[in-house]
């Protein structure tokens, strides 16, 4: 039931750092904190604490799902459920990673069309955009990691630009601290919950990393995490000293707008360049959740990798182009954030209580054998 992968197939264990951080980074860092202010306010700061130790412990609950000869996720659900039933639980999975690509997919495309592009259509980007994926996919997993290891690294200089807007921060926007209660801790924990998904995408990508144990591979992968963690907590203090509570709440793209106070003396508008950039960002998690898919197809049904990937990028560009409201694109977020909160927070958690007492009966069966 283990999945062998030959070594020029695989990647270095240091590498999980750079697939983790870049599978939950992306299009949300632009939009997240007038979600996540609505309920803790100036305290969700302290929401995201907990999202990031709930994500530590689900990333645990992930690697005790991969130990032993269920080394991913098709091989957990057929341990677990059976062929038949663990094929159908397979293909939800694969349905909801196709979700997650489509999803960043659109909202960077709704990005483009508000911020720089108003009349670009949206078949046109789709169009250049299936071509990049394809090549990028196609070309396989090393390939992939590579592309995220630059994902990461390149656009890191952005991270200064927070000079800019600290010029003009108030710490009282961060005052009174700890006055919310923890049902509105955890509500705003729900809305940063979103942003840290794309890591449970190691639940298929596992057997290609190269490690002679498990704990090489989970220390890069709770690093990256924190990673992640740190990003979004200096963006979200920022974010909260420089507007106000009120004003936040109703932005649409905070993130955004504090970009739009870089001023340099030979460019004025740097936000332009600022989204260009991101597609370095956003290119990974859609072309790792997008290689998932084809990885789930290929182990559950022995479909080549490229014909399925040809079908599902048709099928995302069709997708695309039918979203033709701001609105649609909303609901569509909204559904795949619930859907991800579900898979990752609750659906993993109930699948290693599955795997422990399908363990205990195999164990019991076989003294009984004896």
């Amino acid at each position: 039931m283990s999945v062998k992968v030959e070594k020029q197939f695989q990647v270095s264990a240091f590498f999980t750092f750079f697939l983790i951080h870049s599978s939950q980074t992306g299009i949300g860092i632009l939009n997240f904190q007038s979600q996540v202010i609505k309920d803790a306010e100036q305290d969700a700061w302290i929401s995201l604490i907990i999202t990031w130790v709930i994500t530590h412990i689900i990333l645990y609950i992930i690697f005790k799902l991969l130990d032993g000869e269920t080394n991913d996720l098709v091989a957990v659900h057929q341990y677990c459920f059976g062929k038949t039933a663990g094929s159908i639980m397979s293909v939800l999975a694969l349905v909801y990673f196709w979700l997650a690509s489509l999803t960043v997919l659109r909202a960077y495309i709704e990005v483009i069309q508000i911020w720089v592009y108003p009349t670009i259509k949206t078949w046109q980007l789709c169009f250049i955009f299936g071509l990049t994926f394809y090549y990028i996919i196609s070309s396989g997993f090393r390939s992939l990691t590579g592309f995220s290891f630059w994902g990461v690294i390149l656009p890191a200089f952005l991270f200064f630009l927070i000079y800019f807007p600290l010029k003009h921060m108030n710490y009282i926007n961060l005052l009174p601290a700890f006055s919310h209660s923890l049902t509105e801790l955890f509500l705003s924990s729900k809305a940063y919950a979103l942003l840290f998904l794309g890591f449970e995408w190691i639940l298929m990508y596992y057997p290609f990393i190269r490690s002679s144990n498990n704990k090489d591979i989970s220390k890069w992968a709770h690093l990256g995490n924190m990673y992640t963690f740190i990003i979004y907590l200096v963006i979200t203090l920022v974010s909260f000293l420089y507007f106000n509570q009120d004003v936040l709440k109703h932005l649409p793209w905070p993130t955004l707008m504090m970009v739009k106070v870089v001023m340099f003396s030979f460019l004025e508008r740097f936000e332009y360049i600022f989204v260009f950039i991101w597609l370095l960002v956003i290119i990974s998690p859609i072309c790792i959740s997008l290689w998932v898919c084809t990885r789930i197809a290929k182990r559950t049904f022995s479909i080549p990798p490229k014909a399925t990937l040809l079908f599902l990028l048709i099928a995302e560009m069709i997708a695309s182009v039918n979203f033709r409201e701001f609105r649609s694109t909303d609901y569509l977020i909204h559904f795949t954030a619930n859907a991800g909160i579900g898979f990752v927070y609750v659906y993993l958690p109930l699948l290693l209580i599955i795997k422990w007492i399908k363990n205990h009966f195999m164990k019991n069966r076989l003294n009984k054998g004896f």
